[in-house]
């Protein structure tokens, strides 16, 4: 029985008349993992991929199961042991400042694949790219630690500020013609691993359910732009994006979206918030911290304070964020590779050129104040934070909090130093002066655009 045979009859005994995104959620990550663990006794082969440039919609045409090595890392964090294989992986002599995912995922190998949620079974191929740096030396450290054969995709990105790539024009097709060669590629080695012939007609078939997905998804991201705010970004928003990832490209994924926007449009319909009585509109950027992060999500609604949106939600679905990205499944292949150019130009944007769109997502979710969270381990996303403060700052006059923790690891959150971090930005937001709660919301007039 497949891994979406699970899926299919976990939801399937979900109860039909009230739709519980986070308890689905978990069924679905549940099902996952019970796939997973039965892939190598049924036959199936297994890849490595990442939550960006990952070329999932080829995999699925192999009947791969997908392992997401940051989701596993993650999830010891969300279970409170992370440290244990922190540990490991420190003993074996990896420095504390490294990737604390990539440190837990060695601390996993050391411990045969034992994950909290069950045995990982080891990779016939792993897909890397250059969306992070650190997922070419993770994936070094497969075939040196597991002798994993790695298959690396080198993907365009931005080449500086304000240079932006239309789809269609000369530059963008260059550079999905550099992306196709590869996936080409790519399916010639899936071919020998697997002994199947690569279907054109099923690849299109994915890519119809991804488009699904997307739509239903940038449809839930644009409910948030409502005040109140229909769910918290973060909290809410890292189970989502869960299910965006493991489940692209599935039925169940699509489901499971179809009904959360359905879900989210009838509380917005009935004015229902996440937070009660909400306040301030804030936009977190950077990445979670999965340690603590019900907690960080506390001490801000302890304020009225919600996150209406975040930018962790657009490069962890890969860039697959917007409308227009949408597969033609005429020419599947080819429409694969441009609009992966195009995603991957976008995810990268958000970590080097993060400027200009972070005042444009301000204004469309008419946003109070930025959090910046910056991590200990991945220096990665966090190094530019100060120059994008600054930025809006100068430009916007936007008032912004810094706190830093990690992802996964506990040593590095301090309750009481982030709390009165917290507190202190809130004192200073009420002392800007805000205007009185509204129906529907206090920027319920400004709901589109920048609030006094």
């Amino acid at each position: 029985m497949s891994t979406d045979t699970v899926a299919t009859t976990a939801a399937a005994a979900a109860p039909t008349d009230e739709f519980n995104a986070h308890l689905e959620g978990q069924k679905l990550m549940k099902a996952w993992y019970a796939g997973l663990e039965q892939a190598r006794p049924r036959g199936e082969h297994v890849a490595n991929v990442f939550v960006m440039g990952n070329a999932i919609e080829i995999l699925r045409t192999f009947d791969f199961q997908l392992v997401f090595p940051e989701i596993n890392s993650l999830q010891t964090g969300v279970r409170k042991v992370s440290e244990d294989y922190l540990r490991a992986s420190e003993d074996y002599g990896y420095s504390p400042d490294v990737c604390s995912y990539v440190k837990a995922d060695v601390g996993l190998i050391l411990r045969e694949q034992k994950h909290p949620s069950g045995t990982i079974p080891t990779a016939d191929i792993a897909i890397a790219s250059n969306m992070c740096a650190t997922f070419i030396k993770w994936g070094e450290i497969w075939e040196r630690m597991l002798k994993t054969p790695t298959f690396v995709l080198d993907l365009p990105g931005q080449r500086g500020p304000n240079w932006q790539v239309r789809r269609g024009d000369a530059q963008h097709m260059s550079d999905a013609q550099w992306v196709e060669a590869q996936f080409r590629d790519l399916i010639e080695r899936c071919e020998k691993i697997t002994g199947k012939r690569f279907d054109m007609d099923r690849l299109a078939e994915v890519e119809d359910r991804v488009n699904r997905m997307v739509a239903h998804w940038n449809a839930v991201m644009a409910l948030n732009r409502t005040c109140p705010a229909p769910y918290n970004a973060m909290l809410d928003g890292l189970t989502y994006i869960g299910i965006m990832n493991v489940y692209r490209g599935t039925e169940e994924g699509v489901e499971f979206m179809r009904r959360l926007e359905e879900t989210l449009r009838a509380k917005v319909a009935r004015g229902e918030g996440r937070v009660a009585q909400e306040k301030f509109r804030l936009l977190f950027s950077g990445t979670p911290c999965y340690v603590s992060m019900r907690r960080l999500v506390e001490l801000f609604e302890s304020w009225g304070g919600v996150f209406a949106y975040s930018d962790y939600l657009t490069f962890a679905a890969g860039g697959m964020d917007a409308g227009d990205l949408v597969y033609d499944t005429s020419r599947p292949l080819e429409s694969l590779a441009e609009i992966t150019a195009l995603a991957a130009q976008r995810g990268l944007s958000n970590q080097f050129f993060s400027h200009e769109r972070l005042e444009q997502q301000l204004h469309d979710y008419d946003v109070d104040g930025v959090v910046f969270h910056g991590i200990k381990s991945c220096r990665f996303v966090s190094s530019g934070m100060a120059d994008t403060r600054n930025f809006l700052n100068k430009k916007l006059s936007m008032p912004s909090l810094y706190i830093e923790s990690d992802l996964i690891d506990p040593r590095y959150w301090s309750d009481a130093q982030i709390k009165n971090r917290v507190d202190a930005f809130f004192e200073s937001l009420q002392q800007r002066g805000g205007t009185p709660q509204q129906p529907g919301g206090r920027h319920a007039t400004t709901q589109s655009g920048s609030h006094p």
